[in-house]
């Protein structure tokens, strides 16, 4: 990219405007984005089952390796994202700059870590979990192509960031909405025009990361002024790529233990049965257009009390966190209330079978419970996240999946009744919020409290 013009900069709106229209400026953009991710999530899975009941759970059986990937590229762009706010709310350009770079590094040492896992065991991973052919076969070259071609999702995600900590959003948007309409468009065309499959729906989700990787670039070299990303003498600042990760790191191993508990839940509903697994994979499916708006608020969220922080404006930072709070809960509510009406049609959309619908609609149902919680969760997750604090978003996944979810889960199989199993969801998600809650009071008291004086 060529230099900008690095004379000084007027005070980002970060600082200054109004929070609610400001968390709504920053918010909606990548909000809508992130609701269309999922309706290119669920497109894939819905093109998918109507090859067959073996190839959705194919897709759903790889769904742990492609929220593993996302993982660490969010995880990263957190802790970017972070730093990068943080820099820009001190002044310190020439620190935002060298994140940046770094930050682009690491999505390159990232995807060449992926791309060989993926090309060895990518076949090793589906045998782990069952010995039918079709979902083995299919299974492992949908992982293969998704793993091998991610360059463009890394990438992508890395300079999705830069562009949303100085608050230009809105070409965030354009740029996720993009590569989901590249995706929905060939979907069809590489899996039943071309005759090419479950690999035919891997090769179009990797042609829209591309495509969106391709205009994020294009968007910080003409429109984000105020980082210069440059690759003249670059080495690595071990010291920036440290304060990334100190952040980063926790992000990523809690989104990853995610991809950890869905590959044993899945375990112990293949016992009783693989479309039990369907169901689960169509689950994860549905409930992307109810989180994703949460995470996309999050994202808009966490540079606004990051840059606040960094500029010791406390009064701004708990107006952000109080309404990303309240604006979470909403969702929630309106998200649980779809799934305990409509669980029936939702499901239907898979060409969900008569057996998939006994099983389905009970269990749509009981998981639902849970969504009005994790709103308040996942903001606070990331409040710890934007004040240096992940370590605590960290503890309280672990104990969330781990320690509480995945047991209950297994204990209640030990009953034989399936509908049972379901409930592990609503008892691990009181466990978080009550961690949550202490957790927020500590940080508090311990970050924003002593700015007040």
């Amino acid at each position: 990219m060529e230099e900008k013009d690095m004379s000084p900069q007027p005070e980002n709106k970060m600082g200054v405007m109004p929070i609610n229209r400001l968390l709504v400026s920053m918010s909606v953009p990548i909000m809508l984005s992130m609701l269309v991710q999922a309706l290119y999530n669920i497109v894939d899975s819905v093109y998918v089952s109507h090859i067959s009941e073996n190839a959705l759970n194919a897709v759903s059986l790889a769904f742990p390796v492609q929220n593993l990937m996302i993982a660490v590229a969010t995880g990263t762009g957190v802790g970017i994202n972070a730093l990068l706010s943080k820099s820009l709310g001190q002044k310190n350009f020439k620190r935002a700059n060298l994140t940046a770079s770094n930050g682009m590094f690491l999505a390159v040492c990232s995807y060449i870590l992926f791309a060989v896992a993926g090309g060895l065991f990518s076949r090793q991973f589906f045998l782990m979990q069952t010995d039918v052919a079709e979902i083995v076969d299919s299974g492992a070259i949908y992982t293969l192509i998704c793993t091998v071609g991610s360059l463009g999702v890394f990438i992508q995600i890395t300079l999705e960031r830069l562009l949303q900590s100085t608050g230009k959003t809105l070409y965030s948007m354009i740029t996720q909405m993009a590569g989901a309409l590249t995706n929905i468009i060939f979907d069809p065309i590489f899996i039943f025009t071309c005759g090419m499959g479950v690999a035919g729906a891997a090769v179009a989700t990797t042609l829209g990361q591309i495509v969106a990787c391709v205009l994020s670039y294009y968007f910080n070299a003409k429109k984000n002024t105020e980082i210069t990303l440059t690759f003249r003498g670059f080495r690595p600042d071990w010291g920036i790529i440290r304060r990334i990760y100190s952040v980063g790191l926790p992000s990523i191993a809690m989104a990853s233990i995610g991809s950890v508990m869905t590959f044993c839940l899945n375990k112990i509903l293949i016992a009783f049965t693989t479309t039990a697994t369907a169901v689960l994979g169509a689950y994860f499916k549905l409930q992307s257009f109810v989180f994703m708006p949460i995470f996309g608020m999050n994202n808009g969220m966490v540079p606004i009390v990051a840059y606040n922080f960094g500029a010791k404006k406390p009064e701004r930072m708990m107006s952000t966190i109080k309404l990303s709070i309240l604006y979470a809960m909403c969702i929630m509510l309106a998200g649980a209330a779809a799934f305990q009406s409509c669980a029936g049609p939702l499901l239907r959309i898979f060409e969900a079978s008569d057996y998939m619908l006994e099983i389905g609609i009970p269990a749509l149902r009981t998981i639902s419970i849970h969504f009005v919680f994790a709103g308040f969760c996942i903001v606070s997750s990331s409040t710890f996240q934007a004040l240096g604090h992940g370590v605590l978003s960290l503890i309280i996944s672990l104990v969330r999946q781990l320690a509480v979810l995945l047991p209950a889960a297994w204990l209640l199989s030990l009953s034989g009744r399936l509908e049972l199993v379901w409930w592990a969801f609503p008892i691990a998600e009181v466990v978080s919020l009550a961690m949550c809650a202490a957790f927020l009071r500590y940080v508090y008291r311990k970050e924003i409290l002593p700015m007040r004086g």
